[in-house]
């Protein structure tokens, strides 16, 4: 993976394609305005929020790629990489972008709330899909920030007035992944009756054999979400981390071999543990028996 683009400054990014810049630690870019763009794949070292109508096919956000439709917003943290590798095309995007240094933000309200701000730390194909209405309300924002920033002025409060609409805008984004969150959860039993067939169909096609264990990581993938998003979902469904849920689902599959017959040695294979007492630890903390207690326990009744 090669970077074009390393977004050190919050206007390295508009000084590569050309648009204003206002502030030492603040830019606001206008998509409109720009006209056609080569694409760039960053490092970003500052914070990011790109509000598009239509993201490039394959961009790269976090550990995965990624495309959504009209109103979606992505949002980078500092050290994170995303965008497109340049192939020598130039397209015309709708949207807006703000970014901001972690220095203008030091000792201010933004700083002591970015834990509450998840929507930055999402690492795979997680993106807010925005209503038209929650669009409309973060575009006019945006452009009242820019309208701040391209004032200029020297006056005292202005930068405390830049960090109030960031906060503002960090606040609204919040509220609407808030949303789809609520929503996704009311979706939950959909996930869980997926995640349940993603672990089955784990077994089904042997790849134990060559990955060992079903992980958090590979499920969410599977089901198209992040490790921690999806770890929010389960959680809020079942009371439980997915690990736990896998770690029961393999318990239960794990039962079903002892009692077919199968050896301590056979069924730790057959579920992907690398050692026999890998597998009679994991029994043992989630069941209270070790396997051969367990087995013994079913040939008496």
């Amino acid at each position: 993976m090669t970077i074009d683009l390393y977004i050190d400054e919050a206007n390295d990014y508009a000084r590569d394609i050309g648009a204003p810049v206002y502030h030492p630690h603040v830019s606001v870019i206008h998509y409109d305005e720009v006209g056609e763009i080569r694409h760039t794949l960053n490092r970003i070292n500052c914070y990011a929020i790109f509000l598009q109508e239509e993201f490039p096919e394959g961009l790269t956000y976090g550990i995965g790629t990624y495309r959504e439709g009209d109103g979606s917003l992505i949002a980078f943290s500092p050290g994170q990489i995303g965008g497109k590798q340049d192939d020598g095309t130039r397209r015309q995007y709708h949207g807006w972008v703000l970014l901001f240094t972690g220095q203008f933000i030091q000792g201010s309200a933004i700083e002591q709330r970015m834990d509450d701000y998840q929507f930055f730390s999402y690492h795979s194909n997680e993106a807010l899909i925005l209503t038209p209405e929650e669009k409309h309300i973060l575009e006019q924002l945006m452009a009242n920030l820019r309208q701040e920033l391209a004032t200029q002025t020297q006056s005292q409060g202005h930068d405390d007035i830049i960090r109030d609409y960031i906060l503002l805008i960090l606040d609204y984004c919040k509220r609407f992944y808030m949303r789809q969150r609520e929503e996704m959860t009311a979706m939950g039993s959909d996930i869980l009756s997926r995640f349940q067939q993603v672990l089955t169909n784990y077994y089904a096609r042997g790849l134990q054999r060559a990955n060992g264990l079903p992980s958090v990581k590979y499920c969410a993938s599977e089901l198209c979400l992040s490790p921690g998003y999806f770890g929010d979902i389960i959680r809020e469904a079942l009371g439980q981390s997915p690990k736990d849920y896998i770690r029961n689902f393999i318990t239960m599959r794990a039962k079903n071999l002892i009692l077919s017959g199968r050896s301590i040695v056979q069924v730790a294979d057959e579920l992907g543990f690398e050692y026999p007492q890998h597998f009679t630890r994991m029994f043992k903390n989630t069941t209270g028996l070790t396997p051969r207690q367990f087995a013994d326990i079913q040939r008496k009744k």
